[in-house]
């Protein structure tokens, strides 16, 4: 397979008042064509920071201080202005969190699709409707027509969601970025939005950077999973292994904090503690104040790095849980 997306050593903080804020630490990650990789974890975690890094949105206190982000033969750190306005939209979408803020206001929603259509080909304005009025239809809004002369305060929080992914979809970008594309929705909505960007990957062989806390999106619809927590990458492994066989104790800590409907008896365990101060990171393991395994090695040595314990399964601990037979 082709990779499309390579991720190398980012690091990335935010200056504040009261400090440096280390959001990503030396972030490495490849997703590969036709391919849906899930980054999970806490918020605060740094996800979303990953998302803005890659679509070159970060905000003016931003400082990437290492990495390189390459999309195909392309680094993202280093790309023109124009070179990533051409690519936005076009060949790399992201999907916002919260689509009611990040919809504008005071535009209808048929002129925002209508933009983005514009802005990438040399289509009329009356095609660049038709193709958004479909665009509309195709993530499941009834009456596109009335949609497109509306503005978002009179549309529903899922309605907004529904648009945002048309907008986000309407070019068939080959790589789509998509930042908790189901937080706040009702279950239903969610199965309609996940089956939305399965048949996305199906129908273009698109590849998607899925950003959740959510481990039911994450077993639903990932072919790899990356765990991250206080700004650094602690797991990565495809998704059977990685529900079967988790071996840091975050990610350990955090499959069973799931409810499960095949293990009714089985207790929820709740992950005590409060996640790092992104400020203040220690030089050891960022979990060790919350992990049950904790030894003197993880006290006495610096931040452990990830080693391949089986194949493509990597975890960066000092002291993994052995999986149960």
């Amino acid at each position: 397979m082709t990779e499309i997306l390579k991720i190398e050593d980012l690091t990335v903080s935010f200056g504040t008042n009261v400090g440096r804020v280390k959001a990503l630490n030396n972030v490495s990650l490849t997703l590969e064509e036709g391919e849906v990789y899930c980054m999970v974890g806490e918020s605060g975690a740094g996800k979303s920071t990953l998302a803005l890094s890659v679509m070159g949105l970060l905000p003016q206190n931003a400082e990437v201080s290492d990495g390189r982000i390459m999309y195909r033969d392309i680094d993202l750190l280093r790309a023109s202005a124009e070179q990533m306005r051409d690519l936005r939209g076009r060949e790399i979408s992201l999907v916002f969190q919260d689509a009611q803020s990040a919809l504008n206001p005071i535009e209808s929603i048929g002129s925002q699709l209508e933009e983005v259509i514009l802005e990438h080909s040399d289509i009329s304005l009356r095609n660049a409707n038709r193709m958004a009025q479909e665009m509309l239809r195709e993530v499941g809004l009834a009456d596109p027509q009335r949609i497109m002369s509306q503005y978002p305060f009179a549309l529903s929080g899922g309605m907004c969601q529904r648009v945002m992914m048309a907008i986000a979809l309407v070019l068939r970008p080959k790589l789509l970025i998509a930042d908790e594309p189901t937080s706040g929705l009702d279950v239903t909505l969610q199965a309609e939005i996940l089956q939305r960007l399965k048949d996305l990957v199906k129908e273009q062989n698109a590849s998607i950077l899925l950003i959740t806390h959510d481990m039911g999106v994450v077993a639903s619809m990932a072919n790899k999973v990356g765990v991250i927590y206080g700004g650094s990458v602690v797991e990565t492994a495809d998704v059977i292994p990685l529900f079967r066989r988790a071996q840091h104790p975050y990610t350990w800590s955090l499959l069973k904090a799931l409810p499960r409907l095949d293990e009714p008896g089985r207790r929820i365990e709740p992950l005590p503690g409060s996640p790092p101060d992104m400020i203040n990171l220690p030089e050891e393991c960022s979990f060790l104040p919350r992990c049950f395994k904790v030894q003197a090695q993880c006290r006495a040595q610096p931040k452990p790095e990830a080693r391949e314990i089986e194949e493509g399964h990597f975890v960066a601990c000092y002291n993994p849980v052995v999986p149960e037979d």
